[in-house]
C-alpha cells in the first residue's frame, strides 16, 4: 500500500466517522427516512467524499440493504432500533462503518452486545490472525449477553471500488474458513446481534443495485437502457447505487424497467433488503481497519 493510497483511506475514514457521529445526534423518531438519507449523503459530499453505497437505514427486524426508495414516505418509528450503515470513498478507496441507534430501552442490551463484540474483535486483528478467531470472539461476546450473532452475515475485505472483495470474516467460529488477515489489506469488521434465530432472508424490496459491465451484452440493449447504464456507470463504476439518485434525469418507470432488463441480462446485481428470519430485532456496529506497514489502524474512529 502506497502512502497516497493510505492517505485516501484515512480521509475516507475521517469523513465516514464525522458523518456518522453527526447523524447520530441528528436522527430522531418521526423523521422521514429519505430526509435522513439525503442529510447523510449530502454531508459526505460536503466533506470531500462520495457515498461508497447508498446509506442503509435498517429498522428493527431489517438487518441490511434498506435505503429509501424514490418518493419514500416512511419515518423512523417511535421505540425502534435503527442501524445506520455508511460507506465513503475517496477516489475509490473505501471506509465502511455502522452504528445502532436505540430508541427503546428494552433493546439497549442488544445494541451493547453488538458494540462490545466489535470492540473486542478489532483488538484481535493483526497480520496472520485467522478470520475464524475473530468470528469466535464476536460469537462468544454476543452469546454472553444472551443473544445470537447473525450467522449468514459477515465482515469482508475491501479493495479499490470494491466493497466486498472476496475475504469473508464470519460472525461465528467458522472452522472451514481458513483465511487470515494480511498486511497491505483493508477489512470491515461487522458484528450483527439479534434476539431472533440468527439468520437473515431476502425480503421483497430492492432499492440498491450495482453494475457489471460486459461490452457485448451492453451493445444489445435498447437505447434507453443503454443510456441509463452508461450514465450510472460513468458516475458509479461498479459501486452500489440507489434509483432515487437518478430520478432527475430519468423517470422512475424508465429506471425500474431498465434495472429489470439489466439484472436479467447479468449486467447488474440487485441487493434485496435482508430481514431476520424470525422477525427478531437486529443491532449492528462496524469499523474499517487498514493493515499497513505501520500496524493496524481503525480508520473509522478518527474524526
Amino acid at each position: 500500500m502506497t502512502y497516497e493510497e493510505l492517505e485516501k483511506y484515512l480521509k475516507a475514514g475521517r469523513i465516514a466517522c464525522t458523518t456518522l457521529n453527526e447523524a447520530a445526534s441528528y436522527i430522531r423518531p418521526g423523521m422521514k427516512l429519505i430526509d435522513v438519507a439525503e442529510y447523510i449523503e449530502n454531508r459526505i459530499e460536503s466533506l470531500g467524499g462520495k457515498p461508497a453505497f447508498p446509506v442503509n437505514i435498517s429498522i428493527n427486524n431489517i438487518a441490511a440493504h434498506y435505503t429509501p426508495t424514490p418518493n419514500d414516505t416512511s419515518v423512523i418509528p417511535e421505540g425502534s432500533v435503527v442501524k445506520i450503515d455508511v460507506g465513503v470513498h475517496v477516489d475509490g478507496y473505501i471506509a465502511d462503518t455502522a452504528i445502532t441507534l436505540t430508541f427503546n430501552e428494552e433493546f439497549k442490551l442488544l445494541s451493547e452486545a453488538a458494540k462490545t463484540a466489535l470492540e473486542r474483535a478489532v483488538e484481535a486483528v493483526a497480520p496472520g490472525v485467522r478470520f475464524s478467531r475473530v468470528g469466535r470472539i464476536v460469537e462468544d461476546v454476543i452469546k454472553s449477553y444472551g443473544f445470537k450473532p447473525i450467522y449468514n452475515l459477515s465482515g469482508h475485505s475491501i479493495d479499490r471500488y470494491t466493497i466486498h472483495s472476496g475475504d469473508v470474516i464470519p460472525n461465528y467460529e467458522d472452522r472451514l474458513n481458513l483465511g487470515s488477515f494480511r498486511r497491505g489489506k483493508v477489512y470491515a469488521i461487522e458484528p450483527f446481534a439479534t434476539n431472533g434465530r440468527g439468520h437473515v432472508k431476502e425480503g421483497s424490496t430492492t432499492a440498491i443495485y450495482a453494475l457489471k459491465p460486459n461490452p457485448k451484452k451492453i451493445a444489445k440493449l435498447d437505447q434507453t437502457t443503454r443510456e441509463i447504464f452508461e450514465h450510472i456507470y460513468e458516475d458509479r463504476k461498479t459501486l452500489p447505487f440507489a434509483l432515487r439518485w437518478y430520478t432527475r434525469k430519468f423517470s422512475l418507470d424508465q429506471l425500474e424497467s431498465s434495472m429489470k432488463i439489466l439484472v436479467s441480462a447479468g449486467l447488474a446485481i440487485a441487493y434485496p433488503v435482508l430481514v431476520e428470519v424470525s422477525n427478531g430485532i437486529v443491532a449492528q456496529f462496524e469499523h474499517t481497519i487498514v493493515i499497513s506497514d505501520k500496524g493496524e489502524e481503525i480508520i473509522t474512529t478518527r474524526c
